[in-house]
């Protein structure tokens, strides 16, 4: 069952879905030449407990990073698991608080730069750490720590997408962010991606990912792991231009009325499968949500969805064919050269 978990999450509002270091490694590999010089922000992050702070701590010299800025909320469940900071992880309430890394040091002296450098960095040089009011993405305080960084990278809370995206957008902001896929076609969304603003990354293997959280694994699909749980249609999106993202498609079909019926009330053909996509026609094509990954902008133009046809102005109908409803698609068409 496809985002069962998600679907549950944005319910009741039960955003700890932690990103493992390896998904996050697999897709981070293909940005590196963005990071150099760079300041980098993951402001729904918990400082050594968020592996999104340990794989740019631990990389940060051979990234050339400026800065890492991490910082966790008040409350975090998982706030000081690994590394505890009396001042600030301490029961009854814990503190938010951020850190702020320039260099990192091979302070063990054992020739390499490793977590045991971190944390020795993090125990010993209190001008790294400092309290927040709340770490709230949305506070003041954060908001002008977004304004300092050049690369936003996390996975922010589900159940906040929309607004988390809308403050990147609004400051002009280059991201790398953890999302259910389902967000392709949300209203507040959808506008960034028509308009080449917002597209796909590499992407979790097979669309899934397993998150260390403390909910049930509620997912039907198989692949199950101890510890963590599978959410299904989980993207990467980002702003930042990767190779993958000029790769065009091979088309090997061809059309004919037979095979590609028109939607009962749009000028448009289905297209079931972004394999099927035909070489030879010039009008407007629904395709599943999925061609997103494939999405190439010197190929295709994304026309708008079809999903209700009230969401505005780019969602031009219901994806209805034969009196029978689809499920939405991406409004697209080829460019000619």
């Amino acid at each position: 069952m496809a985002n069962k978990n998600l679907s549950a999450a944005r319910t009741a509002k039960k955003d700890e879905f932690y990103t493992q270091l390896s998904d996050i490694e697999r897709e981070l590999q293909h940005y590196w030449q963005h990071f150099r010089g760079k300041t980098i922000l993951c402001n729904c992050d918990d400082p050594y407990e968020s592996n999104f702070f340990k794989y740019f701590a631990l990389h940060f010299n051979r990234l050339g990073l400026k800065k890492l800025i991490c910082t966790c909320y008040n409350g975090s469940p998982v706030q000081g698991n690994e590394l505890h900071f009396e001042e600030f992880d301490s029961e009854p309430k814990k503190i938010a608080y951020k850190v702020e890394i320039t260099e990192v040091k091979d302070l063990n002296g054992d020739g390499a730069i490793d977590l045991s450098d971190v944390r020795y960095l993090l125990q010993n040089d209190r001008n790294v750490l400092s309290t927040l009011q709340t770490g709230d993405f949305r506070s003041e305080e954060c908001e002008e720590l977004l304004k300092d960084a050049d690369i936003v990278v996390t996975n922010p809370p589900f159940s906040l997408f929309r607004e988390y995206v809308a403050q990147l957008m609004k400051h002009n902001k280059k991201f790398i962010i953890v999302g259910n896929q389902n967000a392709i076609t949300y209203k507040e969304i959808f506008p960034y991606i028509k308009d080449n603003r917002l597209w796909l990354g590499y992407g979790f293997k097979g669309a899934a990912a397993h998150f260390m959280s403390p909910y049930e694994d509620t997912a039907t699909a198989g692949d199950h792991r101890k510890g963590v749980i599978r959410v299904s249609g989980v993207m990467w999106f980002t702003n930042l231009e990767i190779p993958k993202r000029n790769e065009e498609l091979d088309l090997v079909c061809r059309y004919s009325p037979e095979a590609y019926p028109k939607y009962d009330n749009y000028d448009a053909i289905e297209v079931g499968r972004t394999a099927d996509i035909p070489c030879d026609y010039d009008g407007v094509m629904g395709v599943p949500i999925t061609f997103l990954d494939k999405y190439c902008p010197t190929q295709f133009e994304i026309a708008g969805i079809i999903n209700h046809g009230s969401d505005g102005p780019w969602d031009l109908a219901k994806a209805v064919v034969n009196g029978k409803e689809k499920y939405k698609r991406l409004a697209i068409r080829r460019i000619k050269h």
